[in-house]
Protein backbone atom coordinates (compact mmCIF):
# COMPACT_ATOMS: atom_id res chain seq x y z
CA UNK A 1 0.00 0.00 0.00
CA UNK A 2 1.21 3.51 -0.82
CA UNK A 3 0.61 5.67 2.24
CA UNK A 4 0.03 9.43 2.10
CA UNK A 5 -0.33 9.36 -1.68
CA UNK A 6 -0.84 12.90 -2.93
CA UNK A 7 -0.01 14.40 0.48
CA UNK A 8 3.80 14.46 0.35
CA UNK A 9 5.30 16.01 -2.82
CA UNK A 10 7.25 13.56 -4.97
CA UNK A 11 10.58 15.21 -4.23
CA UNK A 12 10.11 14.52 -0.50
CA UNK A 13 8.19 11.24 -0.60
CA UNK A 14 11.24 8.97 -0.25
CA UNK A 15 12.47 10.59 2.96
CA UNK A 16 11.58 9.38 6.43
CA UNK A 17 8.13 10.79 7.16
CA UNK A 18 7.19 11.85 10.70
CA UNK A 19 3.44 12.16 11.29
CA UNK A 20 2.36 14.23 14.30
CA UNK A 21 -1.36 14.50 15.17
CA UNK A 22 -2.46 18.14 15.31
CA UNK A 23 -6.11 17.83 16.33
CA UNK A 24 -5.49 20.22 19.23
CA UNK A 25 -3.39 22.66 17.24
CA UNK A 26 0.01 22.88 15.53
CA UNK A 27 2.79 20.68 16.88
CA UNK A 28 5.98 22.33 18.15
CA UNK A 29 8.23 20.04 16.13
CA UNK A 30 11.27 22.21 16.80
CA UNK A 31 10.87 21.62 20.55
CA UNK A 32 10.68 17.87 20.00
CA UNK A 33 13.82 18.05 17.88
CA UNK A 34 15.68 20.23 20.38
CA UNK A 35 15.20 17.52 23.02
CA UNK A 36 17.55 15.28 20.99
CA UNK A 37 19.67 17.49 18.75
CA UNK A 38 21.76 20.62 19.22
CA UNK A 39 21.58 23.67 16.98
CA UNK A 40 18.06 22.98 15.70
CA UNK A 41 16.88 25.94 13.63
CA UNK A 42 14.44 26.85 10.90
CA UNK A 43 16.30 27.62 7.67
CA UNK A 44 12.95 28.68 6.29
CA UNK A 45 9.95 28.89 8.58
CA UNK A 46 6.61 27.45 7.44
CA UNK A 47 3.93 29.98 6.59
CA UNK A 48 0.43 30.33 5.23
CA UNK A 49 -0.64 32.35 2.25
CA UNK A 50 -3.58 34.62 3.01
CA UNK A 51 -6.97 33.28 2.07
CA UNK A 52 -8.62 36.68 2.28
CA UNK A 53 -8.07 37.55 -1.41
CA UNK A 54 -11.30 37.28 -3.37
CA UNK A 55 -11.32 35.20 -6.54
CA UNK A 56 -11.86 37.32 -9.65
CA UNK A 57 -14.86 37.00 -11.95
CA UNK A 58 -18.61 37.13 -11.57
CA UNK A 59 -18.96 33.37 -11.19
CA UNK A 60 -16.65 33.45 -8.10
CA UNK A 61 -18.40 36.41 -6.42
CA UNK A 62 -18.40 35.97 -2.64
CA UNK A 63 -15.81 33.19 -2.72
CA UNK A 64 -12.31 33.37 -1.23
CA UNK A 65 -9.29 31.17 -1.83
CA UNK A 66 -8.50 28.91 1.17
CA UNK A 67 -5.29 29.36 3.10
CA UNK A 68 -2.38 27.47 1.61
CA UNK A 69 0.32 26.01 3.87
CA UNK A 70 3.85 26.68 2.65
CA UNK A 71 6.26 24.08 4.12
CA UNK A 72 9.40 25.20 5.91
CA UNK A 73 12.86 23.64 6.20
CA UNK A 74 14.39 22.90 9.61
CA UNK A 75 18.01 21.91 10.23
CA UNK A 76 18.12 18.61 12.11
CA UNK A 77 21.48 17.27 13.16
CA UNK A 78 24.66 17.97 11.27
CA UNK A 79 23.61 16.86 7.79
CA UNK A 80 19.84 16.42 7.70
CA UNK A 81 16.82 18.66 7.26
CA UNK A 82 13.12 18.26 7.97
CA UNK A 83 10.74 19.70 5.37
CA UNK A 84 7.14 20.43 6.34
CA UNK A 85 4.58 20.49 7.63
CA UNK A 86 2.32 18.84 5.08
CA UNK A 87 -1.30 18.54 6.16
CA UNK A 88 -2.65 14.99 6.55
CA UNK A 89 -6.36 14.27 6.74
CA UNK A 90 -8.29 11.69 8.73
CA UNK A 91 -8.66 9.23 5.85
CA UNK A 92 -4.92 8.91 5.34
CA UNK A 93 -4.36 8.62 9.10
CA UNK A 94 -6.90 5.80 9.30
CA UNK A 95 -4.86 3.85 6.74
CA UNK A 96 -1.95 4.00 9.16
CA UNK A 97 -4.20 3.17 12.15
CA UNK A 98 -3.50 6.56 13.71
CA UNK A 99 -6.52 7.83 15.64
CA UNK A 100 -6.62 11.55 14.88
CA UNK A 101 -8.74 13.94 12.86
CA UNK A 102 -5.72 15.60 11.28
CA UNK A 103 -1.96 15.66 11.48
CA UNK A 104 1.18 17.40 10.26
CA UNK A 105 3.84 15.44 8.39
CA UNK A 106 7.55 16.20 7.97
CA UNK A 107 9.94 14.59 5.52
CA UNK A 108 13.48 14.12 6.85
CA UNK A 109 16.42 13.57 4.50
CA UNK A 110 20.02 14.61 3.96
CA UNK A 111 20.40 18.28 3.25
CA UNK A 112 22.78 17.65 0.32
CA UNK A 113 20.31 15.43 -1.49
CA UNK A 114 22.49 12.30 -1.24
CA UNK A 115 21.52 8.99 0.30
CA UNK A 116 22.76 7.93 3.72
CA UNK A 117 25.26 5.08 3.79
CA UNK A 118 23.79 2.18 5.75
CA UNK A 119 25.25 -0.77 7.58
CA UNK A 120 24.65 -4.48 7.44
CA UNK A 121 21.31 -6.24 7.63
CA UNK A 122 19.95 -6.69 11.17
CA UNK A 123 20.73 -9.95 12.92
CA UNK A 124 17.40 -9.93 14.80
CA UNK A 125 14.07 -8.21 14.38
CA UNK A 126 12.73 -7.94 17.92
CA UNK A 127 13.62 -4.37 18.90
CA UNK A 128 11.09 -2.22 20.76
CA UNK A 129 10.88 0.47 18.09
CA UNK A 130 10.52 -1.89 15.12
CA UNK A 131 13.52 -0.30 13.38
CA UNK A 132 15.08 -3.62 12.37
CA UNK A 133 11.78 -4.71 10.87
CA UNK A 134 11.53 -1.47 8.90
CA UNK A 135 15.07 -1.84 7.50
CA UNK A 136 15.44 -5.59 6.87
CA UNK A 137 18.23 -5.29 4.28
CA UNK A 138 20.52 -2.58 5.72
CA UNK A 139 20.27 -0.75 9.03
CA UNK A 140 20.71 3.02 9.31
CA UNK A 141 23.80 4.05 11.22
CA UNK A 142 25.29 7.17 12.73
CA UNK A 143 23.17 10.28 12.51
CA UNK A 144 20.50 8.66 10.33
CA UNK A 145 19.90 5.99 12.98
CA UNK A 146 19.59 8.62 15.69
CA UNK A 147 17.12 10.57 13.55
CA UNK A 148 14.97 7.48 12.99
CA UNK A 149 15.07 6.73 16.73
CA UNK A 150 14.05 10.32 17.49
CA UNK A 151 11.18 10.13 15.01
CA UNK A 152 9.84 6.95 16.62
CA UNK A 153 10.17 8.51 20.10
CA UNK A 154 8.35 11.66 18.93
CA UNK A 155 5.64 9.54 17.34
CA UNK A 156 5.22 7.55 20.55
CA UNK A 157 4.89 10.74 22.59
CA UNK A 158 2.27 12.30 20.30
CA UNK A 159 0.39 9.11 19.29
CA UNK A 160 1.64 9.60 15.75
CA UNK A 161 3.66 7.48 13.34
CA UNK A 162 6.63 7.21 11.02
CA UNK A 163 7.06 6.05 7.44
CA UNK A 164 10.61 4.77 7.12
CA UNK A 165 11.93 5.59 3.65
CA UNK A 166 8.48 6.99 2.99
CA UNK A 167 6.83 3.58 2.83
CA UNK A 168 7.39 1.32 5.87
CA UNK A 169 4.98 2.25 8.71
CA UNK A 170 6.11 2.43 12.33
CA UNK A 171 3.25 3.29 14.70
CA UNK A 172 4.56 2.92 18.26
CA UNK A 173 2.13 2.39 21.13
CA UNK A 174 2.03 5.55 23.33
CA UNK A 175 1.21 3.33 26.33
CA UNK A 176 4.66 1.74 26.05
CA UNK A 177 6.13 4.91 27.56
CA UNK A 178 6.16 4.15 31.27
CA UNK A 179 9.34 5.38 32.98
CA UNK A 180 9.79 8.94 34.22
CA UNK A 181 12.58 10.99 35.77
CA UNK A 182 12.26 14.07 37.97
CA UNK A 183 15.10 16.60 38.02
CA UNK A 184 14.91 18.84 41.07
CA UNK A 185 17.04 21.10 43.25
CA UNK A 186 16.13 19.35 46.49
CA UNK A 187 17.63 16.12 47.78
CA UNK A 188 15.22 13.96 49.74
CA UNK A 189 16.43 11.17 51.99
CA UNK A 190 15.19 7.56 51.56
CA UNK A 191 12.86 7.95 54.53
CA UNK A 192 11.13 10.84 52.75
CA UNK A 193 10.50 8.97 49.49
CA UNK A 194 9.80 5.47 50.79
CA UNK A 195 6.32 6.30 52.19
CA UNK A 196 5.28 7.53 48.73
CA UNK A 197 6.28 4.22 47.18
CA UNK A 198 4.69 2.23 50.01
CA UNK A 199 1.39 3.99 49.34
CA UNK A 200 1.40 2.00 46.08
CA UNK A 201 3.29 -1.13 47.13
CA UNK A 202 3.17 -1.73 50.87
CA UNK A 203 6.19 -4.07 50.88
CA UNK A 204 8.56 -1.56 49.25
CA UNK A 205 11.91 -1.06 50.95
CA UNK A 206 15.38 0.44 50.58
CA UNK A 207 17.59 -1.66 48.30
CA UNK A 208 20.77 0.41 48.45
CA UNK A 209 21.81 3.54 50.36
CA UNK A 210 25.27 5.04 50.04
CA UNK A 211 26.11 8.73 50.12
CA UNK A 212 28.55 10.15 47.58
CA UNK A 213 31.92 11.65 48.68
CA UNK A 214 30.39 15.14 48.67
CA UNK A 215 27.62 13.99 51.02
CA UNK A 216 24.85 13.90 48.40
CA UNK A 217 22.35 11.07 48.84
CA UNK A 218 22.47 8.12 46.46
CA UNK A 219 20.04 5.30 47.01
CA UNK A 220 17.62 2.83 45.41
CA UNK A 221 14.12 1.94 46.54
CA UNK A 222 12.31 -1.14 45.22
CA UNK A 223 8.69 -2.18 45.47
CA UNK A 224 8.06 -5.69 44.14
CA UNK A 225 4.77 -7.37 43.26
CA UNK A 226 3.82 -10.93 42.49
CA UNK A 227 2.38 -10.30 39.02
CA UNK A 228 3.21 -6.80 37.80
CA UNK A 229 6.95 -6.69 38.38
CA UNK A 230 8.70 -3.99 40.39
CA UNK A 231 8.86 -0.24 40.69
CA UNK A 232 12.42 1.00 41.12
CA UNK A 233 13.39 4.50 42.27
CA UNK A 234 17.02 5.50 41.77
CA UNK A 235 18.09 8.80 43.36
CA UNK A 236 21.45 10.51 42.83
CA UNK A 237 23.15 13.78 42.02
CA UNK A 238 24.03 13.99 38.31
CA UNK A 239 26.53 16.02 36.32
CA UNK A 240 24.38 16.13 33.17
CA UNK A 241 20.66 16.58 32.61
CA UNK A 242 18.56 15.73 29.53
CA UNK A 243 18.96 18.07 26.58
CA UNK A 244 15.25 18.95 26.78
CA UNK A 245 15.89 20.90 29.99
CA UNK A 246 18.40 23.15 28.28
CA UNK A 247 15.68 25.44 26.96
CA UNK A 248 14.39 26.11 30.49
CA UNK A 249 15.59 28.42 33.22
CA UNK A 250 18.06 26.38 35.30
CA UNK A 251 16.17 27.38 38.43
CA UNK A 252 13.24 25.27 37.23
CA UNK A 253 15.14 22.04 37.83
CA UNK A 254 18.24 20.89 39.66
CA UNK A 255 21.06 18.34 39.78
CA UNK A 256 19.18 15.66 41.69
CA UNK A 257 17.66 12.95 39.52
CA UNK A 258 14.80 10.78 40.74
CA UNK A 259 14.45 8.01 38.16
CA UNK A 260 11.20 6.07 38.39
CA UNK A 261 11.21 2.88 36.37
CA UNK A 262 9.25 -0.32 35.93
CA UNK A 263 10.93 -3.72 35.80
CA UNK A 264 8.43 -6.30 34.51
CA UNK A 265 8.41 -9.95 35.48
CA UNK A 266 10.08 -10.76 32.15
CA UNK A 267 12.44 -7.86 31.31
CA UNK A 268 13.02 -9.30 27.82
CA UNK A 269 9.55 -8.13 26.82
CA UNK A 270 10.67 -4.51 27.20
CA UNK A 271 12.66 -5.01 23.98
CA UNK A 272 9.73 -6.35 21.94
CA UNK A 273 7.70 -4.22 19.55
CA UNK A 274 4.60 -6.29 20.34
CA UNK A 275 4.64 -7.65 23.89
CA UNK A 276 2.38 -10.34 25.34
CA UNK A 277 -1.06 -9.62 26.69
CA UNK A 278 0.02 -10.19 30.30
CA UNK A 279 2.89 -7.74 29.86
CA UNK A 280 0.55 -5.11 28.44
CA UNK A 281 -1.92 -5.52 31.33
CA UNK A 282 0.83 -5.19 33.94
CA UNK A 283 2.33 -2.24 32.06
CA UNK A 284 -1.01 -0.41 32.10
CA UNK A 285 -1.27 -0.69 35.86
CA UNK A 286 2.34 0.26 36.49
CA UNK A 287 2.11 3.18 34.05
CA UNK A 288 -0.64 4.67 36.20
CA UNK A 289 1.29 3.97 39.40
CA UNK A 290 4.48 5.62 38.17
CA UNK A 291 2.55 8.66 36.97
CA UNK A 292 0.92 9.07 40.39
CA UNK A 293 4.23 8.59 42.14
CA UNK A 294 5.88 11.20 39.90
CA UNK A 295 3.11 13.72 40.51
CA UNK A 296 3.32 13.18 44.30
CA UNK A 297 7.08 13.63 44.24
CA UNK A 298 6.92 16.73 42.06
CA UNK A 299 4.23 18.30 44.23
CA UNK A 300 6.62 18.07 47.17
CA UNK A 301 9.93 19.25 45.69
CA UNK A 302 8.91 20.85 42.35
CA UNK A 303 11.35 20.20 39.50
CA UNK A 304 10.76 19.04 35.91
CA UNK A 305 9.61 15.60 34.76
CA UNK A 306 11.13 13.97 31.70
CA UNK A 307 9.66 10.86 30.04
CA UNK A 308 11.61 7.87 28.76
CA UNK A 309 11.75 9.41 25.30
CA UNK A 310 13.80 12.32 26.61
CA UNK A 311 10.94 14.82 26.31
CA UNK A 312 9.45 17.01 29.03
CA UNK A 313 6.32 15.40 30.48
CA UNK A 314 3.49 17.89 31.00
CA UNK A 315 0.83 17.69 33.74
CA UNK A 316 -1.76 17.04 31.02
CA UNK A 317 0.18 14.02 29.79
CA UNK A 318 0.49 12.59 33.28
CA UNK A 319 -3.21 13.09 33.87
CA UNK A 320 -3.87 11.31 30.59
CA UNK A 321 -2.13 8.22 31.88
CA UNK A 322 -5.18 7.64 34.07
CA UNK A 323 -7.32 7.54 30.93
CA UNK A 324 -8.19 3.93 29.98
CA UNK A 325 -8.04 4.85 26.29
CA UNK A 326 -4.41 5.92 26.83
CA UNK A 327 -3.31 2.61 28.28
CA UNK A 328 -4.13 3.27 31.93
CA UNK A 329 -7.04 2.39 34.19
CA UNK A 330 -8.47 4.79 36.77
CA UNK A 331 -8.12 3.45 40.25
CA UNK A 332 -5.87 0.59 39.14
CA UNK A 333 -3.28 -0.72 41.58
CA UNK A 334 -0.36 -3.08 41.19
CA UNK A 335 -1.07 -6.71 42.00
CA UNK A 336 0.83 -7.37 45.20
Amino acid sequence: MTFLAGVIPAEHASGHILILPSTNGPVAVSELAAAWFSDVAWLREPSRTSGARRMAGARFRGMAQPDSLVPGVMRLGEGHVATGPFEVGEAHLAELEISAAKAEAYSVARGDGLRDVRGAAPTSYGDRDGIARAFPHALPQGEELRIVQWMVAAARKTAGGVLADGRQPLVPDPAASVNLALYAAHALLPGDVLPMLRSLIATADVSADQATPDGSPRYTLVGSTAYDGSIVIDVERVDRVPRALGALDWRSYGPFAYRLSWMPADPYELELEHASGLHVIARARMRVSLARLAVALQSRIAGILVDDGGFIATPEELEGRNDPTAGGAPGSRAWV
